[in-house]
C-alpha cells in the first residue's frame, strides 16, 4: 500500500554528510586511489618533502634567469698586466711623465723606464715616506717632481739624465714649531707653475710659485757636456780600457749631483681664504666707493655701509622667525675656512693675461674655499706691491647659489664644472662666461667629487 503523497525526490546535500579529509582538494582525488592514501605522519612528510622540493625548482628558475640576464650584459674586458716592476719598499703613489714612471715608496722615491721595464735610479738621502707624487715633463729628457712626505713636507726634484736631483724643500724652515704642514699640491701642465696648500695652526694659505724651467735646461746642459768633456778626458789618461769605460759611465752622473746648482722657483703669489664678512668700516658712502676698483667685476662683499648694529638686528630677527628649524638643525658658527680646491687656468676671454702670451701656458689660478660660495680667479702676473699685499683680490668673482663642494676643469680649460652643496652640477663656458647646462642630481646626496672625461 502506497501512502505516499508526493513523488520521490533527490534530497539536498548536506555538509555533514561530506566525507573528512585534511586535504582541501579531496573531491578531486581519484575514489579507486582512495585504499592508496598514505596514513600519517607520512602524509605530513610527504607534504614537506613536496614543499622543499617546489622551492627547489623556484630557486633554480630564478637562477637561471639571472644567469641569462647577465649573459644579455656587455662583458667588460679582462686586462691583464704586460710588465711588472720590482720596488725595494712599499710603493705609496706614482706619476708618468714621458717614458718614465716615478714611484714614491716608504723611503724615497724610485724611476723606472717604461722601455726596458727596469729600474733607472732611486733617491733615498732623507729616509723620507713619499705620500703623493706629481711630475711634469720639460723637454730634452728633462722632469719636474713635486712630492708631500708624511710629515707634510713639498719636496721639489728635478730629473735629468737618470738621476734626481733636489732643488728645493717649499715649506722647509729652520724652526720646527714654525713649519707649516703641505695637505696638496699641484703641478701646472708643462711644469711652468707650482701650487702648494699649506696649513698652519690657526690658518691656511695658497701660495703658486713660478719654475724657472729655461734657466734648468741651460744649467743641465752646460753641466752634461763639462762632465762629458772629464769622462773623456780621463779616459785617454786611463791606461786600463776597463777603467776608462767605467769613469765614462759613472762621472756625468756624479758631476751633475755634485756640482749643478738650480735657480730655486720664485713666489708669485700667497692668497688667503676669504674672512666673515663684518660690519662697515667707512664713515660714509664716499670713503666706500673709494674702496670700489672700476665696479666692472663683483667682489666678495666687503666695501658695504652695512653696521654691526644692522647685521645684529637681522640676525636676531632670523633667528626668532625660523626659532625651531634652528633648534632641530643646531646652530653652526662661520668659520675661516682651511681646505682649498685650484686650478691652472689657460688665457681666455674671462682671464686676459699678458698682450704676448703663449696659449698653452697658464694665466691665472681658479679657487675655491670648502663651504664658500664664491669661485676666485686670480692673475699670475702681477706687479710687486700685489704679490706683498697680504689680503689679495680676486680679479674675477664667479658667485654661486650654493656652498661650492668641488670642481673641475677640462683639460683645454675652456669648460668649468662646479658642484654646489645643493647637488647642482653647472657646466661653464669659461671663455664666453656663461653656463651651458645646470643638472641637478637626487635629493639628499652630496658630491664629493667630479670630473671630465
Amino acid at each position: 500500500l502506497n501512502t505516499r503523497k508526493y513523488p520521490l525526490g533527490i534530497p539536498p546535500p548536506s555538509e555533514k554528510d561530506w566525507p573528512k579529509e585534511d586535504e582541501e582538494n579531496f573531491f578531486l582525488l581519484d575514489p579507486d586511489g582512495k585504499r592508496d592514501v598514505l596514513p600519517q605522519p607520512f602524509r605530513m612528510i610527504n607534504k614537506l618533502v613536496m614543499q622543499v622540493f617546489e622551492s627547489a625548482m623556484e630557486i633554480i628558475e630564478r637562477r637561471e634567469m639571472l644567469r641569462e640576464a647577465q649573459k644579455l650584459k656587455v662583458q667588460p674586458k679582462k686586462c691583464f698586466p704586460t710588465a711588472e716592476f720590482q720596488v725595494t719598499e712599499r710603493a705609496n703613489c706614482l706619476a708618468v711623465s714621458g717614458k718614465y714612471i716615478f714611484v714614491g715608496l716608504s723611503v724615497g722615491l724610485a724611476a723606472f723606464n717604461t722601455c726596458d721595464f727596469k729600474d733607472v735610479c732611486a733617491w733615498d738621502a732623507d729616509k723620507a715616506e713619499i705620500c703623493a707624487i706629481h711630475a711634469s715633463d720639460l723637454g730634452n729628457q728633462c722632469h719636474v717632481l713635486l712630492a708631500v712626505d708624511e710629515m707634510g713636507l713639498a719636496w721639489l726634484f728635478c730629473f735629468h739624465k737618470e738621476s734626481f736631483l733636489l732643488i728645493k724643500i717649499l715649506n722647509g724652515v729652520e724652526d720646527i714649531s714654525q713649519r707649516s704642514t703641505c695637505v696638496e699640491v699641484v703641478l701646472s701642465r708643462g711644469g711652468d707653475y707650482a701650487g702648494i696648500l699649506l696649513q698652519g695652526n690657526t690658518k691656511a694659505w695658497l701660495e703658486i710659485y713660478q719654475l724657472p724651467k729655461d734657466s734648468w735646461l741651460t744649467e743641465m746642459e752646460k753641466n752634461v757636456g763639462a762632465a762629458e768633456e772629464l769622462a773623456c778626458s780621463e779616459r785617454r789618461s786611463s791606461s786600463s780600457p776597463e777603467v776608462g769605460t767605467f769613469l765614462l759611465q759613472e762621472l756625468p752622473v756624479s758631476a751633475i749631483q755634485a756640482d749643478v746648482e738650480l735657480d730655486p722657483p720664485e713666489l708669485l703669489l700667497t692668497v688667503r681664504p676669504p674672512k666673515p664678512i663684518t660690519g662697515t668700516s667707512f664713515k660714509g658712502p664716499l670713503d666706500a666707493l673709494k674702496g670700489v676698483d672700476d665696479g666692472s667685476m663683483l667682489g666678495l662683499g666687503y666695501n658695504h655701509l652695512i653696521k654691526d648694529s644692522q647685521w645684529e638686528l637681522q640676525e636676531a630677527i632670523f633667528c626668532s622667525t625660523y626659532q625651531e628649524y634652528l633648534e632641530a638643525e643646531g646652530v653652526i658658527e662661520e668659520e675661516i675656512p682651511r681646505y682649498a680646491t685650484f686650478h691652472f687656468l689657460l688665457p681666455s676671454q674671462i682671464l686676459m693675461g699678458p698682450e704676448t702670451v703663449q696659449p698653452d701656458i697658464p694665466v691665472g689660478i681658479g679657487v675655491h674655499w670648502d663651504g664658500n660660495h664664491n669661485f676666485c680667479l686670480y692673475l699670475l702676473d702681477r706687479s710687486l706691491n700685489e704679490k706683498a699685499d697680504s689680503d689679495l683680490k680676486p680679479d674675477v668673482v664667479w658667485p654661486c647659489a650654493a656652498p661650492i663642494a668641488c670642481s673641475a676643469v677640462s683639460s683645454c680649460s675652456r669648460y668649468l664644472a662646479l658642484a654646489g652643496e645643493d647637488a647642482t652640477i653647472t657646466i661653464w663656458d669659461k671663455h664666453l662666461g656663461y653656463p651651458l647646462s645646470v643638472t641637478a642630481i637626487l635629493e639628499e646626496r652630496f658630491i664629493r667629487s667630479i670630473h671630465f672625461l
